[in-house]
Parts: structure tokens; sequence; C-alpha cells
């Protein structure tokens, strides 16, 4: 039976790389229009064969196996010049990113499997995608890098610093296909972390380009980010290696003007293919919340537990989309799918209210239970917020909290300690504010006990998630008291990205819940109703609001009754981060070397006291503008090596000064 649909199978990247280098010159400055055209026609699916009529006489067929391109030969077109031709390199071109193994599988000690995702950051995007899976050649015991390994990093260095200068206007097709093509060799070369990251920013671009609704413009700067101080760092190390040097270059820093990096093993820089399990014999689970994953390619839900020593796990079950009209439904269904873990029955939205007893389990670093075949679980009583073990995650003093999660954020993603990011906070809501950055709604709280003023807002913007409606039926209760969990949003004000919430042990008006919710509702799972909020018998404390982001303005006023929001303060350094983000937008060509926006940022950084910024911001518009001629006057390309330097300095300064002043504004010294 064929079926119309608008959506695209996935692709292995190093597919499109392949395909994209064998077309000519010619047809390469032809791909773009190709693809933009290609896009217009309709698909049609029968199995795992998708069909595109490019017109009367030809059409292209791209088989997919479990919904994936994994061959170069599996995109077939009928045309006079395939298999070189535009239409191949433009089907692979407009088919979303595959991951390096799909589904998604992990193995674990002893040879068993297990299937889902770890939860990531929720936007993205890239960050809950699962981790590579492909067999892999061994990694070097030695502390340096191979020559592969050198040459692999110096090519994919090169390959990002291009679309860094190109901007996500100029990163068409080809550029993107040689990032790919550089991901890939670093892959086969045992570089797994910065490949994976190299495969990220390509996403991202093309969401950019495409104006895709999850794009976001930090996302991608951050990525790039990453993937160029891997780069940085792996060349550095290997450069150590080739000198005879005893130590090892780590991630990048920055310290002043100048681009240093700090000493870390290589291992943790080339990461690994899979993730590893320990064994951790029996556990004693108890089930804390349960939240949807939404990202370009993959939909699903994940439950949280804590064990009896505090530990946070997680437990997946995450699965390709092919339609994104139904992600969001599929990833709010999956909270009614069993939780695969032993010969359990349980549900995640069950589980997030129940407990599990686990012989045999197996967890990984970052907190993820294995599934496999010698794990044995069955159920057994969940246990209240307020009672242990649960109870010890509320007890720890916010500023601490927000230490925790700024910490983890310069640890690798694979490695981070589960629930690294979530805050467990007692707060009272005071009602709604002013529309943030984008017009997107929050409601302001204030945590228990003189916490500071907070800002609260849906942790995944899709409106088919429940999250958004949820926030809203909350900002109609001023002066309710909340026990809640959330992801750290880490901006110059304290905010928190709600996921899900509960009554706090000591509250006389506690929410009117159904019983087989437990006193506990997940907000990206289930909805509240007007029947579920008290009434408060008191109005709410008042107290000073956050204020907005330094380069943003509401938009929208004030709400009745709502606490307003005083205007900005705080050090300028949106003109540093507007710099970096533009850059990333628009390539090196917008940064114009000198005039009057130059010195009046450079007036405004300085007056503020911010010299090290005035100085990266004249050292990146310098780099920028630095590109050699030839006697015609013509630029002569070069491998954007200054430039990408000189970005990467500027990104993690304003990285570094961010986070510091996160960690000032939750401890009250904003």
């Amino acid at each position: 039976m064929t079926a119309r649909t608008n959506d695209w199978p996935a692709v292995r990247p190093e597919v499109v790389a392949e395909v994209v280098a064998g077309l000519s010159a010619r047809l390469q400055k032809r791909l773009d229009g190709a693809a933009a055209k290609l896009a217009e026609r309709p698909v049609s699916r029968d199995g795992d064969q998708w069909r595109v009529e490019v017109d009367e006489e030809t059409v292209l067929v791209l088989r997919a196996p479990g919904g994936t391109v994994a061959d170069p030969v599996d995109v077939r077109c009928g045309c006079l010049l395939a298999p070189a031709c535009v239409h191949r390199a433009a089907a692979v071109t407009l088919c979303p990113l595959a991951e390096a193994a799909d589904p998604p599988e992990a193995p674990e000690p002893p040879a068993a499997s297990e299937s889902g995702a770890a939860p990531g950051a929720p936007e993205t995007s890239e960050a809950s995608a699962p981790a590579p899976a492909t067999p892999a050649p061994a990694t070097p015991a030695a502390a340096g890098l191979t020559a592969a390994e050198l040459a692999a990093a110096r090519h994919l260095h090169r390959a990002a610093a291009t679309v860094l200068a190109a901007g996500v206007g100029g990163a068409g097709a080809v550029v993107q296909a040689e990032l790919l093509r550089a991901a890939h060799r670093a892959r086969l070369a045992g570089l797994h972390r910065p490949a994976a990251a190299a495969v990220a920013v390509v996403a991202r671009v093309r969401a950019g380009r495409s104006g895709a609704p999850d794009h976001r413009l930090a996302d991608l700067v951050a990525g790039l980010r990453e993937l160029l101080g891997l780069t940085t760092a792996l060349t550095a190390a290997g450069t150590a290696t080739a000198a005879g040097t005893a130590t090892v270059t780590g991630t990048a820093a920055v310290t002043g003007t100048e681009t240093t990096t700090t000493t870390g093993p290589v291992a943790e820089l080339r990461g690994t293919a899979r993730q590893t399990y320990r064994e951790e014999g029996g556990l004693r689970l108890y089930g804390l919340f349960a939240e949807p994953v939404l990202t370009a390619t993959h939909a699903g839900a994940v439950s949280w537990a804590v064990d009896a020593d505090g530990r946070l796990s997680t437990i997946a079950e995450v699965l390709p989309h092919e339609d994104a009209a139904a992600a969001a439904p599929q990833a709010v269904g999956a909270g009614n799918r069993t939780v695969r873990l032993g010969d359990t029955a349980l549900s995640h939205r069950e589980f997030s209210r129940a407990g599990l007893a686990v012989q045999g389990a197996t967890r990984s670093a970052a907190g993820r239970l294995g599934a496999g075949a010698a794990v044995r679980a069955v159920r057994a009583s969940g246990t209240a917020w307020a009672a242990e073990p649960a109870a010890r995650l509320w007890s720890v003093p916010a500023s601490v909290q927000v230490a925790r999660a700024l910490a983890a954020q310069d640890v690798p993603y694979e490695s981070r300690p589960a629930g690294s990011d979530l805050l467990f906070l007692d707060v009272t809501l005071l009602g709604p504010a002013p529309s943030g950055p984008g017009g997107v709604p929050q409601l302001l709280a204030r945590c228990r006990d003189g916490g500071p003023v907070l800002a609260l807002r849906a942790a995944h913007e899709h409106p088919g998630l429940p999250f958004r409606a949820n926030l809203a039926l909350l900002a109609t209760a001023p002066g309710l008291k909340l026990r809640v969990i959330g992801r750290l949003e880490r901006v110059d004000r304290p905010e928190l990205r709600l996921l899900a919430l509960g009554t706090p042990p000591d509250d006389s008006e506690p929410l009117a819940l159904p019983a087989d919710r437990a006193g506990r509702v997940n907000l990206g799972l289930e909805r509240l109703q007007t029947a579920d909020l008290p009434v408060p018998d008191t109005a709410p404390d008042t107290a000073p609001a956050p204020a907005p982001a330094p380069d943003s303005a509401p938009d929208t006023a004030p709400v009745p009754g709502s606490a307003e929001l005083p205007a900005p303060y705080g050090p300028p350094v949106h003109v540093l981060g507007r710099r970096v983000e533009q850059t990333v937008t628009t390539g090196r060509h917008a940064l114009a070397p000198g005039g009057a926006t130059a010195a009046a940022d450079r007036g405004l950084l300085r007056a503020a006291g911010l010299a090290t910024a005035a100085e990266l911001l004249d050292g990146l518009r310098a780099a920028a503008a630095d590109q050699r001629r030839d006697v015609f006057g013509r630029i002569v390309a070069d491998d954007h090596e200054a430039f990408a330097t000189a970005w990467l300095a500027a990104a993690w300064y304003t990285e570094e000064l961010a986070t510091a002043l996160c960690a000032a504004a939750w401890a009250g010294e904003g």
C-alpha cells in the first residue's frame, strides 16, 4: 500500500558525505537550489521505500529499512546522470540525520542490551539522542593521539571552522557534507565524542536554515563551541605527543585574551562509541517523576528514580518517529508504555509513583539502568516526596544545588551523573509575569525559607505537550505552595524549567489530586485541572521580581495583579554574546572591523569594567577582517584558523561569565 507523506526517512551522516562528494564541482554549486525544488515535490511511501517524482520522466527511490538510509546504493535515481546526479544528493540533504546506530541500542555487561535513550535538555535536542552504538576500533592505550587520530582531529577542526566562517546562511549542503565527512573520519579513528558533536552541529545548522520550530541559536552556538574546543584540545594533545611531552591537553578555556587549555585525559576527549555499564547487584528504586522526550527525530518518555543511597537513575523508552505531527502525541503516549526492566508490568506513569526491587542491576556512569536478560525486577511500594530517600533531595540548599548543576556542565554529557542539572525546591507562587525573551510565558515564585524569586518556565515549548497549559493554569493560583522539580536555566537571573510538582510536607492546603496520582503531577505527561488547585486563603507575599535578559524587552504588558519586572540590570555581557551569536548566524563577514558600532560596543564594555570582553571583541573583529587577497584584490580562501581561535576565546569567555552570573543570582548577589 502506498501512502502520501511529507516526511523523509532518516539518513546516516556518512551516506550524505559520500553522495555529495560524488558530485562534480558544477553540480555542487546547484545543490542547494535543487534541494529547495525537491522539497516541494510530494513524497510517497510504500513499506521501506520512499518515492519522489522529480519530473514526468524521473523517479527518485530511497530504500530505508527501519526508516533509515544506511548505504548510498539505497538512494536510486532514474535520470541519465545517476548515480552522480544532483537529485540523489538533494534527497539525502533533505533527509534528517540519523544517529550512528538506529534504533538505539546500548550494550552492557554481561552481553545484554537496553532500549531507549538517555534524557537530555528539553529543547534539544541534541541532547536527548541516544549514544552511538556502531562498533569502533579499540581506543589506544597510550595517553597521546595516534597519527590517524591527529589527522582526523585537524580535518574536523578545519571543517568546523569553515561552518563557523560561513554562518548558518552560508553553510549550504556542500559545507555540511564536508563536516559530516570529517565526522565520519573521526569516528573511524576512534574520536567518538567530537564526531557526535559534529553531527549535532550539522543537524542544528539544518534546523536554522529551514526555520524549524525547535531551532535555538543558543544550542547551535554551544554545539560549535564544544566542537571547536574538542578539536583544539585534541590537536594540542597530538602536538604534545609528537614533541614527547608527558602531559596531554583537555578542554579549552579562556584566560585573559589568550586561549589556553587545561590538562586532562585524552580518553575523555575521545569519548566512547557505546555506553558502559557496571554491576550494581540489588537495587531498591523509588519512582520520582516521568517526562516526555521530544526531538527532531525521536520521541518517548523517561522515568526518574532514586535509590536508598539517594542516587538518581533513569529508565527510557525513546524511539524514532516518522511523522513530526505525531511526535508529540507519541511522546505523551510513551508514558503509558511498560517500563522495560525485568518482568515488571508498570508503565512509566505508574512507576513515577511506585517502586521496583531489582536484582542483577546494571547502571551506566550517567545513571541509565540496563535492561539485560539477567536483570530481574518486581513491583514494590513507592515513597512520598516528603519521606526518605526522596526527601533528602529537597533538603539541600538551593545555592548548593545550583553550584552542582553548573559544575556538571563541564563534564561530558555521557559521563554526567543522572539529575545533575535538576533542582528540587519548595516554592510559593507569586503570579504571572510579563512574557520573557521571545514572548515565552513565565510564572514567578519565591523559594521557601527566604530564598530568591525565580521565574518558572515550561520545560518544553511544543504546544502538543501539556507543559505550557499546566503553567498557564498555575499562574491563576498565586499563593499556592508547591514542591517542584525542574531543570536549571543558566541565565543571569534565577530561572527554572518546570518538570513535576507536588504538595510540600508542611502545607495545610494540599493539591486536590486524584488518589492514583499520589499527590504529584508529571507536568509533561498529565494535565492539571482547575479542581486540582486549592483556593489560597491569603494573598502571596510581595517581592521584587527578576529582571528580563539584558538584550530583550517584555513582549507584552504586565498582567493585572501580577508581579512587575524592574528595569534591566547587570553587566552588559550581551554585547559580546550578541557578536558571538551574530557570527554563527551570518558568518565572519558580518563583523565589521571598526566604525561606530565597534566603538560603541568597546565603550559600553569598558565602562562596565569588562576590559577583557572588550579586548576579545576587538580581537574577533580583527580576525574576521584579516583575510588575504591576491593581486587582483580577490579574497584568498584560508582555513579560518585565526578567526576560529578568536571566536572560541570569546565564546568561552561568554560561557564562563554567564555561569558566574547565574551562580551569583541564585546566591542573592545579583
